[in-house]
């Protein structure tokens, strides 16, 4: 069972405050055409390879241009041991249908 958050209370929790690690899993191509601010970049290929640098103490956010992506990379990550990861439902695509802030 994979755990998904949708873009109102994601930006609910970014906006008080709350200790979010958001990470961006498109490519550099899809980035370039706008990104969540503050996200981090962390390509879906290279998760494997950089998965160590993501916590496991605090809750981390994936997502990709719709969700799809990143509900794969939330699958992959549960195997890993990593049990505070988030799908954003409906990826950037849902985060800029709301009108949040795209940089």
């Amino acid at each position: 069972m994979i755990n998904e958050i949708d873009s109102e209370s994601l930006h609910g929790r970014i906006a008080s405050g709350e200790d979010v690690l958001l990470v961006d899993i498109r490519t550099p191509a899809e980035v370039a055409q706008g990104a969540i601010p503050d996200a981090m970049r962390l390509p879906m290929h290279l998760i494997p390879i950089r998965i160590n640098e993501l916590p496991k103490d605090r809750d981390v956010v994936l997502y990709c241009r719709s969700g799809a992506r990143s509900y794969q990379a939330c699958a992959y990550m549960m195997q890993q041991g990593y049990d505070r990861v988030l799908n954003l439902r409906g990826g950037i695509i849902a985060w800029a249908r709301h009108g949040y802030p795209i940089a």
